[in-house]
């Protein structure tokens, strides 16, 4: 179907993903998963527990990214979730500090974009849509991105969920948000009402840096 409709570069779906940040954490050391809780609305997920160190035992996403890219001659996309939201929608009952947690993630999350690199994605996102959610982090997953993204040449996206801080608080973040170390931004701005494009406008983009939205 992505190929009919003239995509250039698609994705398998996640469809073999109950979560997607359970899905990672129960194929990783160092994590438990309890039982159902409410995200929002009548969604419900199982919250992973840190219990100890975290870390990959082999690698995640390979094998059903290779299987994907198999079925087609055009580029898939490497997904990914990034480590700030895998740790913000967990709980952490090991590691002394947030910080201490996401970083130790963002090393696991680099291994793995690294195996998918290695395998032949041209093209990797680490979606982090718990970033819009906590302003007052954005440093925090902005340097464990870069953790995920140093020494990639992969062309790599990040994908943020939608905005629904005021204009005044996103603009506080832009440069933060601009600047978070991926090719590409991928926004969701449909439920606030576009307000970021006023201040993409106003603000402009970094050269290096694009834009998609949603």
């Amino acid at each position: 179907m992505q190929e009919d409709l003239g995509l250039d570069i698609l994705v398998a779906g996640e469809m073999y993903r109950g979560d997607m940040v359970t899905y990672f954490s129960e194929n990783m050391a160092g994590f438990e998963i309890s039982g159902l809780v409410r995200a929002y609305g009548n969604r419900y997920y199982r919250k992973p527990i840190a219990v100890g160190p975290v870390g990959r035992t082999s690698d995640i996403t390979v094998g059903w990214w290779k299987y994907a890219q198999g079925l087609t001659s055009r580029p898939v996309k490497g997904m990914l979730t990034g480590p700030y939201t895998i740790a913000d929608w967990s709980f952490n009952e090991y590691y002394p500090s947030r910080e201490a947690f996401v970083m130790e993630l963002a090393k696991a999350v680099h291994d793995e974009a690294m195996d998918l690199e290695r395998a032949g994605a041209k093209y990797i996102q680490i979606d982090e849509p718990a970033v819009s959610t906590r302003p007052e982090e954005v440093e925090l997953a902005s340097k464990a991105l870069g953790i995920v993204t140093k020494g990639l040449s992969a062309y790599t996206f990040t994908h943020t969920a939608e905005y629904s801080q005021t204009y005044a608080e996103f603009e506080a973040v832009f440069d933060q948000i601009v600047n978070l170390p991926v090719d590409n931004l991928d926004l969701e701005m449909a439920n606030s009402d576009y307000f970021i494009l006023d201040i993409l406008k106003q603000k402009g983009l970094p050269d290096d840096k694009a834009v998609s939205m949603g």
